[in-house]
């Protein structure tokens, strides 16, 4: 009996021991692999259902900028209207992101709902406008005043002894004035309080600079692009010049830094415009020119684009330039062409609608007349077309990206542009 009791003993110790011995290493190393196996597997999952979500995002995404892209709105509703105070209205402008309303009696900024942030008083018989970034100038032609406001109201304003043909405006306020006397033209130029600066241009018909026609600053105020006439073996040609006011340019004569004529060798520039501080364009009766002034001693034409139609409309941006062209070619008699600064096309577009006026908002070309308007985007698709129950002034672009403000002399309503279920 004792021998059994010894041998269970025996027996309960040996179990005893088999259940306090640790495993073994290699059972260790197999158990911190399953587990290392199952974290990964579980990363792995994470990824995918990751990468699942984010390809569903980027397929929303795209499906809604195409919807938004492809999609024609057909009608509107008003989000709100104010009464215009009439008076002897000429026109509006925009200015930042609302508008400069000006007459011959003064001038007031609207915000964008039409509420007036200040207004200004004047006598002008002939006020034309120019606006740069945060800055505007109104100008009385053939008359001897300029206005300069900002954002908060007028800054200066500049006399002149002689009749002012054109003006424009830098975004710091400076401001280039075409004066006129029976014998020559001048390029005078004014500080935002009015002031006069010591700098002038002397412009004959017959001399080496030619007659300038038409001038634009650069939104710094340091450079200067002018249309000019001169006359060539008795033939009237064009000219692009250039002219520095920085401190690189003080040491060439009249701060004349690039001329071109050949491009324009039995034509005329009417119109040139800065861009931005580096790009420039020339509107030519046969012709658009892209100008680059990288190299600030050595203007450069980057592009010249011949017109062989005849030119129906001009207008730019800080980032697109808009033409508008006869088209002889199908069912369509005009054609929208629009580059960007370096006179890459962003699109061309034949249309049929009778408008009146051609304004580049954002990423938006607006056509308008007296009562209705299209609104095309940059890919050249339309996406609004529609009439209105007032008479048009002005069309913008509104607070947000579905509506618009529609500017009339008796009102200003901002409209919410609604879908009408047509594919364009």
């Amino acid at each position: 009996m004792s021998d059994m009791n010894s041998m269970n003993r025996e027996i309960k110790k040996n179990q005893l021991r088999r259940q306090i011995v640790p495993a073994s290493p290699q059972k260790e190393e197999n158990s911190e692999e399953i587990i290392k196996k199952a974290r990964i597997k579980v990363r792995n999952k994470r990824f995918k259902i990751f990468l699942v979500l984010f390809l569903v995002l980027v397929a929303g995404a795209i499906g809604a900028y195409e919807y938004f892209q492809l999609y024609h709105y057909t009608g509107y509703g008003v989000v709100w209207e104010k009464e215009m105070n009439e008076g002897s209205y000429v026109g509006y402008q925009d200015f930042g992101s609302n508008v400069l309303k000006y007459s011959k009696d003064g001038a007031s900024y609207l915000d964008s709902k039409g509420e007036e942030v200040w207004i200004q008083s004047y006598e002008m018989n002939s006020p034309v406008a120019s606006v740069n970034g945060d800055y505007a100038a109104i100008a009385d032609q053939q008359g001897n005043s300029i206005y300069i406001f900002d954002k908060s109201g007028n800054t200066g304003v500049a006399t002149t002894v002689l009749p002012i043909v054109k003006a424009t405006v830098s975004a710091h306020g400076v401001v280039a004035a075409i004066l006129e006397d029976s014998t020559s033209n001048y390029v005078y130029f004014f500080k935002r309080d009015g002031s006069a600066l010591d700098v002038k241009i002397k412009a004959l018909l017959g001399g080496d600079s030619g007659y300038p026609v038409d001038i634009s600053l650069s939104p710094d105020g340091t450079q200067l692009i002018g249309a000019y006439a001169y006359l060539k073996n008795g033939a009237l040609n064009g000219r692009v010049a250039f002219h520095n006011f920085a401190e690189i340019g003080k040491s060439i004569p009249d701060r004349l830094v690039g001329g071109f004529d050949e491009p324009y060798e039995s034509s005329l520039v009417a119109q040139v415009a800065f861009l931005d501080d580096t790009y420039s364009c020339a509107f030519a009766d046969n012709s658009v020119s892209f100008y680059s002034t990288k190299n600030a001693l050595s203007p450069e034409l980057v592009k010249q684009v011949a017109v062989e139609e005849e030119i129906k409309s001009v207008f730019h941006s800080d980032k697109y330039v808009g033409l508008i062209v006869d088209n002889p070619e199908g069912e369509n008699p005009y054609r929208l062409d629009v580059y960007k600064p370096d006179g890459r096309l962003a699109f061309s577009r034949g249309f049929q609608y009778q408008y009146t006026h051609a304004d580049i908002d954002g990423d938006r070309v607006i056509l308008y007349n007296e009562d209705s308007c299209r609104v095309y985007n940059m890919s050249g698709r339309l996406k609004f077309s529609g009439t209105f129950d007032f008479p048009i002034s002005k069309i913008r672009n509104g607070r947000f990206p579905n509506t618009l403000i529609v500017t009339g002399p008796q009102n200003m309503k901002e409209i919410r542009l609604q879908i009408g279920g047509q594919y364009q």
